[in-house]
């Protein structure tokens, strides 16, 4: 009995790797890298809004004025912290009417506030445009 051994033609059955096998897992390596710097940089802003911001602010309600924005404002800081929040706001045309900071230094660690924001016209919207400890 004679044996005849076959020759199988390269590259295929899993003798060796293609230049396409190659890349693809090149590109799945690229993928979980960047998936997991992605998921690191969106833990550490989840950090630093929650644990990390120690002066944050919120619109609750406003009401319009001819001259001025009624703004009610909720601050969350750490107790012994001050600092100020700047809020503006627009005109129905999307000028800027009005903007103002507005200091915020007492002792507690959660403040409701209404403030008046000037304007030169009418506002109508009454926008947060963020906070800032000292």
């Amino acid at each position: 009995m004679m044996s005849a051994v076959q020759q199988l033609p390269d590259g295929r059955y899993g003798s060796s790797r293609s230049a396409d096998a190659r890349a693809d897992r090149k590109l799945k390596i690229a993928a979980v890298v960047l998936g997991a710097l992605f998921a690191a940089m969106m833990c550490w802003f989840g950090w630093y809004y929650v644990v990390g911001n120690k002066f944050s602010g919120e619109v609750i309600a406003f009401q319009p004025y001819a001259d001025n924005v009624k703004v009610h404002l909720e601050i969350r800081k750490d107790a012994g912290t001050s600092g100020y929040c700047t809020v503006r706001s627009q005109s129905e045309d999307g000028a800027e009417v009005g903007r103002a900071d507005f200091r915020f230094s007492q002792h507690q660690e959660r403040i409701d506030k209404v403030v008046t924001l000037r304007t030169t016209g009418k506002g109508t919207t009454a926008e947060l445009m963020g906070c800032h400890a000292d």
